[in-house]
């Protein structure tokens, strides 16, 4: 019987991370929203106003911050599902990251997974996002009142 480090994170072994992005004009104001499930646990909401960004970069920061939660939580199996069909095919290696301001953020969140161990992703519908899609609104209202 194997006994838990005293000093490693204790988090849940899997997780389930619902993550949006946008900006308003595109660029514009952005935000992103996640919300985070995991068995035994209570949904754990993250969101952030961002200054002058793209919907994309914006898509990225949100997974950003799934993974880097994974990463601070112990969470070793980390399921993405996000509306953006870009990131999800980027992120699955369909489709080539050829934008030079969302090749550092990819670069990262490849990082960020390996550390994680198992991410994978699905596309969802915008329906299925909602709690992040509010989240993610809640933040460009937030950046949208924020003096430059």
């Amino acid at each position: 019987m194997d006994q838990p480090s005293l000093f490693a994170p204790s988090g849940p072994a899997s997780a389930v991370a619902n993550i949006d992005g946008g900006s308003r004009g595109n660029p514009g104001p952005g935000g992103y929203g996640v919300r985070i499930l995991s068995e035994g646990a209570a949904p754990v909401d993250l969101k952030e106003a961002l200054s002058a960004c793209t919907n994309n970069v914006a898509e990225y920061r949100g997974l950003l911050a799934a993974l880097r939660w994974a990463v601070a939580h112990g969470c070793k199996s980390l399921h993405i599902r996000s509306d953006s069909l870009l990131l999800v095919q980027q992120m699955k290696g369909v489709y080539k990251v050829k934008h030079p301001g969302l090749q550092p953020l990819f670069e990262e969140a490849r990082g960020l997974s390996k550390q994680v161990g198992q991410v994978t992703f699905e596309h969802v519908r915008r329906e299925f996002n909602k709690d992040a899609d509010r989240l993610a609104n809640e933040a460009m209202d937030e950046a949208a009142s924020t003096p430059p």
